[in-house]
């Protein structure tokens, strides 16, 4: 596939109860839309054809056979197209009837596969007509066809194999739906007649929800709706569509005229996932037997870029919902202060050194150090801040530096580095007017150097200050601010720690909290080189590397789903679509690509520091990478 997405739309139109023709007739509207609109799988709810709420009527011959006649009518509908149709109905194998879905594609049923789990409590009594279609496997003439009867995979490509669920399936202990993924199924449909009851609908997203997650599945819900007899229960028409978790698309509910959740989903990801997690390897090893599978008559057709209806959150490390992201940072910030507490109570640390900047990512380690000691129940002058004016420090980090550490009770030390980098400057015959990588680098080690050896004098921690997304890039100094004796924030990227920091502003007495504002309003700067003839930072890291939140766009599903460039750079397009040119983001991408690799030797031999989020550059944990590794598969785009 093209693109590596598949277009899904899980429908359930107005139904009349035991009106088969009526049925059909939506049916094939329906089928027609999903044509135009270049979907590739459609899903019907469960006994579409007939109706769920035919009682006793299911057992009449009638209805069986215009259910039948109805089946060949879906499939002619579907001559020529490689559209999938996935329709409920009611048929008769051997001496029982059972509840069905019939997979359809280019004029044929390709496979008709039973429910297995018949429920026979409370509102449902469905044993009274069907049989379990447990073990039950065999060929099931339809059309003059033979065609596979019981739990069968139907693969569409060499990326994407559908498996089929019915209703009650999901809702067991053991679905069928985990042993279909286990056999090979990335997406699930699910047919279902699920009637409306009081916080009912809550519990079903997050039975559909999480069986996405478990089985690194697509899952395409379609429930019976308006139409359905109102004698003693209520249909909705929910449909939904979910993905690795994540709920992608859902229908309006007790939608008059029906309802439909359309959205595309992204093959790729999904089998990234499971190649990437071992045990969903080993649980399928483990499968006594496997499913047999049958194929489509055609391959499903290339989705183009330009037919993906949908879109990307820009910032896939900061929930959207304030209230999620609030509660994300409280999270995070536990994780980071509760490690270095750890740490500290482990090597018998009783203080703690930072290098502060009045920048973001070492007010974030202030923070964190400071909840730290809490947790440690040591007082915060044990916190030693140590500000290290250089020769590209202006008046407002530097105050804003002063401010922090004071506002905070913590131990101050200044500690100019200008002197005795114009010495080691001389002492290597480099000339300081030249403010080249070695005049930078030279403050940078400076500066580590003083923070080291203070930490050897008074017994204490080097609490590492830099972020994820400079790990990423390589906007560290090797063996400077790369190194520390504890890296706290290596975990979180740069778009999350501004989000960190505000958070704990909203916390924080009014005093701290006005400080915190301000660093949240400064460029963000290594500030190595001189300020501008106004004393403002002239050295802005975005405007040399770009954004960092495009950077944390393309680091998040690099690392998290191995996501090829072309596919990236589109994703990138829609999701910073009026804000940044494709041709911006595309130069950014091959930077990125070109410092991810160029820059692994400093990631090889990172400190330690907690992980705190689902992407993580550590050797010893999430990415192993050789530091020689060449880029130019990654460039061509």
């Amino acid at each position: 596939m093209k693109s590596g997405f598949l277009k899904v739309c899980a429908v359930s139109p107005r139904v009349t109860v035991a009106g088969v023709q009526s049925n059909l007739n939506a049916a094939l509207q329906e089928i027609e839309k999903a044509n135009k609109n270049k979907v590739q799988i459609l899903v019907f709810p469960e006994l579409f054809l007939s109706g769920y709420t035919c009682g006793d009527l299911f057992l009449q011959t009638a209805l069986q056979d215009a259910c039948k006649s109805a089946l060949t009518a879906v499939c002619r509908a579907t001559e020529n197209s490689a559209l999938v149709v996935v329709i409920g109905l009611p048929l008769k194998f051997g001496a029982s009837l059972y509840n069905c879905a019939a997979v359809v594609q280019n004029g044929m049923v390709v496979a008709v596969i039973p429910k297995t789990y018949i429920p026979n409590y409370n509102e449902y009594y469905e044993k009274r007509w069907f049989a379990s279609g447990d073990g039950v496997n065999g060929t099931i003439k339809l059309n003059g066809q033979e065609v596979p009867f019981g739990q069968t995979l139907v693969r569409l490509s060499d990326d994407a194999v559908i498996g089929v669920e019915i209703c009650e399936d999901l809702w067991t202990p053991s679905t069928p739906g985990t042993s279909l993924a286990l056999s090979g199924a990335n997406i699930i449909v699910n047919l279902s007649a699920s009637n409306e009851v009081v916080t009912k609908n809550d519990y079903r997203k997050n039975l559909i929800r999480m069986q996405s997650a478990k089985d690194f599945c697509a899952y395409i819900y379609a429930s019976a709706g308006v139409g359905e007899s109102t004698t003693d229960l209520v249909f909705s028409g929910a449909c939904t569509a979910a993905e690795n978790g994540a709920l992608l698309s859902e229908g309006e509910r007790f939608a008059f005229n029906g309802s439909m959740a359309e959205a595309c989903i992204d093959i790729e990801k999904l089998n990234a996932e499971r190649a990437h997690n071992t045990s969903f390897t080993d649980a399928a090893k483990k499968l006594k037997e496997k499913l047999s599978e049958v194929s489509t008559p055609v391959e499903v057709s290339d989705l183009e870029y330009n037919e993906v209806n949908r879109s990307f959150d820009p910032h896939p490390f900061v929930p959207s919902d304030s209230a999620e992201k609030d509660e994300r940072c409280r999270e995070i910030l536990s994780i980071q202060s509760h490690a270095l507490a750890k740490r500290m109570s482990h090597i018998g640390a009783k203080k703690a050194i930072i290098g502060i900047s009045g920048g973001l990512d070492s007010t974030l380690a202030l923070l964190v150090t400071a909840r730290a000691l809490k947790i440690l129940n040591l007082p915060n002058e044990n916190m030693i801040c140590v500000t290290m004016p250089g020769f590209g420090t202006t008046d407002r980090t530097y105050q804003n530096a002063v401010d922090l550490i004071h506002a905070f009770g913590a131990t101050f030390m200044e500690i100019s580095i200008r002197n005795a980098a114009r010495g080691h400057m001389a002492d290597i015959g480099h000339d300081e007017s030249v403010h080249d990588i070695t005049y930078e680098n030279t403050q940078a080690r400076e500066r580590t150097q003083i923070l080291m050896d203070l930490a050897n004098k008074h017994g204490a921690v080097l609490v590492g200050t830099g972020d994820l997304s400079e790990l990423a890039l390589g906007w560290c100094t090797y063996n400077a601010d790369h190194m520390s004796m504890y890296g706290v924030n290596a975990g979180v990227p740069k778009t999350l720690v501004r989000h960190l920091v505000r958070n704990e502003a909203q916390q924080l007495p009014e005093e701290i909290s006005k400080i915190l504002n301000d660093i949240l309003d400064t460029p963000v700067s290594p500030e190595l080189l001189p300020p501008d003839e106004n004393g403002n930072i002239q050295q802005k890291t975005e405007e040399t590397l770009g954004p960092y939140e495009v950077h944390d766009f393309y680091l998040y599903h690099f690392l998290r789903f191995g996501t090829r460039p072309e596919k990236l750079l589109f994703m990138a397009s829609r999701a910073f679509a009026g804000i940044y040119s494709e041709e911006q983001l595309k130069n950014w991408l091959k930077l990125f690509v070109r410092r991810f690799f160029t820059n692994q030797f400093k990631r090889s031999c990172l400190p330690d520091g907690p992980k705190v989020g689902s992407v993580s550059l550590s050797p010893r944990g999430d990415w192993r990478m050789p530091s020689d590794a060449d880029c130019s598969v990654w460039l061509d785009f």
